[in-house]
């Protein structure tokens, strides 16, 4: 019988069957786990389990009894039905098994820092999280997507949660729906047309009104990247840094935190939005600064990295980002863009030395490029900048 203890918590993983030739040896040997390893939290997971009897059931029970936290996690259909028949589902805490699901030959169609979307045919669409502990950010990206969908924003609703290897993923339904950056990569020509969508739903976001700690404030989350950077930073660029952004107003207007083509679909002519988990509030600056980073900073020594993240080429990208940044300022005004751009890139960078070094970047030649290059451009940045609004 295999288990696992982490944080108090003993899960007992079942396999095969529990019934009368066999009730009793299993019950001895769970009573043997529980004894070796000190708990406050027993779940048995039945992920593996086939059939449980009534002689399985009175050990479900007794354990029941005696436990101050149990539950039942992954129970099969089979498995569940007796457990509701039974009345069970009424005075313990069953989880039914999520469905599984193979990817193979699925199309990658966007990818985040949290996760890969797939398509696994033309109605279909699943995400499926890197981390294989993911169930709590599901359920957390579902119910952000729910509060957007009921303020008016056009989003895929997910439906059902999958197993997917040893992972979880969420599935939505998007019917014929293909990203902006696949339409925009087979029909370049149409790129203001396109661009005219994906920034009208950008306005359509930012103009969104959220009720007070219904999700997460960026402003919040910049000032700790600033406060990190601030010790990698020159003195005088650090301090001012933390400042610009401590000095950003609190504003309760809706951000998507990861605003690019891959994460807006085209279905029946209107623009969805995916990917959820980043939604947030705050001023427009922090989602120009994320938007900055996904045509420009990521690729910023590296051009190869824009076709392999967003599916274009670099210099489709910039245009991307150029000609969105001109639409949602409504202007061609080259000093008004450029004053703009550059406070979105110090959200950018700022962001992005952050990341280089909490992965290792110090200590690594190619990344420690990346970090000086980011430090030179925060400085030169910062140098001209006396406001991040």
């Amino acid at each position: 019988m295999n288990y696992k203890i982490e944080n108090g918590k003993l899960t007992i993983f079942l396999d095969g069957r529990i019934d009368s030739s066999n009730a009793d040896a299993v019950e001895k040997e769970i009573t043997a786990l529980r004894d070796k390893n000190s708990h406050d939290v027993l779940v048995l997971d039945m992920d593996d389990l086939e059939y449980i009897s009534s002689a399985g059931l009175r050990v479900v029970l007794r354990l029941k009894k005696t436990e101050t936290s149990f539950s039942v996690i992954n129970a099969s259909s089979d498995v569940y039905e007796i457990f509701d028949m039974t009345g069970f589902t009424e005075i313990i805490d069953i989880k039914k098994a999520y469905r599984r699901i193979s990817l193979d030959g699925a199309e990658v169609i966007g990818q985040g820092a949290n996760g890969k979307v797939y398509r696994i045919n033309d109605d279909t669409i699943v995400k499926v999280y890197l981390n294989p502990d993911s169930l709590n950010d599901i359920k957390r990206e579902r119910e952000l997507a729910k509060k957007a969908f009921v303020l008016g924003i056009p989003t895929a609703i997910s439906y059902d949660i999958v197993r997917v290897g040893d992972g979880y993923g969420t599935v939505f339904e998007c019917l014929n729906a293909k990203s902006l950056a696949k339409l925009v990569a087979a029909e370049p020509e149409k790129l203001d047309y396109y661009l005219d969508l994906y920034v009208d739903l950008l306005k359509k976001i930012h103009g969104t009104v959220v009720k007070e700690g219904d999700m997460p404030d960026m402003k919040e989350t910049a000032v700790k990247w600033a406060e990190f950077d601030k010790e990698y930073l020159p003195k005088e660029t650090g301090d001012k840094l933390l400042a610009l952004v401590n000095a950003v107003p609190k504003d309760n207007h809706m951000l998507h935190g990861d605003y690019h083509l891959k994460n807006v679909m085209m279905q029946n002519g209107e623009a969805l939005l995916i990917d959820m988990d980043t939604l947030c509030v705050g001023h427009p600056v922090f989602e120009l600064g994320s938007m900055f980073n996904a045509y420009e900073g990521f690729a910023s020594l590296d051009p190869t990295i824009s076709p392999s993240f967003l599916g274009i080429p670099h210099e489709l990208a910039v245009k991307v980002w150029e000609k969105s940044l001109a639409k949602y300022m409504g202007t061609d005004d080259k000093e008004k863009l450029t004053e703009t751009e550059n406070k979105a890139k110090i959200v950018g960078f700022m962001r992005l030395l952050r990341r280089s070094i909490r992965r290792g970047g110090l200590n690594d030649g190619k990344m420690k490029k990346e970090i000086d290059f980011y430090i030179e451009q925060l400085v030169l940045l910062l140098e001209k900048t006396d406001a991040l609004v």
